[in-house]
């Protein structure tokens, strides 16, 4: 039997980093937004599609990001038309990931965890979580965006608070030394179950 621990947070809360403290911990790691790259590349299964839709977003054999987000800037029809192509190849490359997997934890980086209903085919689900005033200042450092934009991407998820209350497991992730401890909790916690 394997284990699937989903992992979510919002934009900037360390869950990237987190899933990182878990892979460190032998634990398997299936993310989402690399799934995302993967079909985007160059003979990637999204590629095809999108050219259809969206045809000035592929050159070179590729989708390349910066033209599909012009697309997708003030129509949100479109948003939702990128979602109908790319969420079922997503779920198609996850569930690769779970047949081939060799390790008995795995983890599962979504940032639309709850969004797309993928909660709901994992045995539990953490959320990462820092305060407001940490976030923006991550996110400042390593997107070059407005704060109009910054606050719009964060207002299409579902807030923070509802994310943590839906979760099984908390982790704040102010600092790696305390974020690590809680990450090993959280895995013992498991491993106690799977050997029970």
């Amino acid at each position: 039997m394997i284990f699937k621990l989903g992992l979510t947070g919002s934009m900037g809360m360390g869950k990237t980093s987190t899933a990182a403290l878990f892979a460190k911990h032998n634990c398997g790691i299936w993310d989402a937004d690399k799934a995302v790259h993967r079909l985007y590349k160059n003979g990637g299964a999204a590629v095809k599609t999108i050219q259809k839709y969206f045809p000035d977003a592929v050159s070179n054999g590729s989708v390349n990001r910066k033209a599909l987000k012009q697309y997708l800037r003030n129509d949100f029809d479109q948003l939702k038309l990128l979602e109908k192509i790319v969420h079922p190849l997503v779920s198609a490359d996850r569930e690769t990931f779970i047949a081939k997997t060799q390790y008995k934890i795995n983890v599962f980086d979504i940032p639309l965890l709850f969004e797309t209903g993928s909660n709901k085919i994992m045995d539990k689900v953490a959320c990462v979580f820092v305060s407001k005033s940490i976030q923006m200042e991550r996110i400042r450092s390593r997107m070059s965006m407005s704060e109009d934009q910054i606050e719009k991407m964060i207002q299409q998820q579902i807030p923070i608070e509802e994310k943590c209350r839906l979760s099984d497991f908390l982790i704040e992730t102010y600092n790696k030394k305390d974020t690590e401890k809680q990450v090993v909790s959280i895995i013992r916690e498991i491993e106690n179950y799977l050997n029970a």
